[in-house]
């Protein structure tokens, strides 16, 4: 079952938290989120799972930033968001979409109890003028059936910005 946006104002602050929270940005089963002003962009043309990957970090300006097709960049949300009873799940929203922006290529599943920004994989599929705060994305979230163990450690949570992928963690622990 998905929360409708009632529901998730009536959560808020016990079992759901997203800071900053405006009233304008809810929906009738969803909760829109922003763009952060910070991406980052892998230095390296090909990546390795194995080891960590190096980043630059770009600040999008008030007039914008065009993105390449091609490319992938990582951004985050502007609201931190925290859930406990509940799954979070993020997706692109649909006028986002319309534009041929992607906004996460594979990670909009949540689990319960995370904590931190999302970072959102961010792809093109012509060049597109982005812009910081723009509502990019919308969480939304599912109940839980049976008994379930709260995620509360692990590679990405309570993180305080854009996570590049941090898989060659999972090969140091082999």
């Amino acid at each position: 079952m998905i929360l409708s946006g009632k529901q998730i104002r009536n959560k808020l602050g016990k079992d759901i938290i997203i800071e900053p929270y405006n009233e304008n940005q809810l929906n009738p089963n969803s909760y829109n989120l922003k763009l952060h002003n910070e991406l980052l962009v892998y230095e390296e043309l090909t990546l390795d799972m194995k080891k960590e990957n190096k980043c630059r970090k770009i600040m999008i300006p008030p007039e914008g930033i065009v993105l390449e097709p091609n490319k992938l960049y990582l951004g985050r949300t502007k609201e931190f968001t925290e859930t406990d009873k509940f799954v979070p799940m993020l997706e692109g929203r649909s006028s986002i979409g319309r534009l041929g922006l992607f906004v996460h290529v594979t990670a909009g599943f949540g689990d319960v109890g995370f904590s931190g920004y999302w970072t959102l994989e961010i792809h093109c599929i012509q060049p597109i003028r982005i812009y910081a705060d723009v509502e990019i994305c919308q969480i939304y979230y599912h109940a839980i059936d049976g008994d379930y163990d709260k995620y509360l450690s692990g590679k990405y949570q309570n993180n305080k910005g854009i996570q590049p992928s941090l898989l060659y963690k999972d090969f140091e622990n082999k």
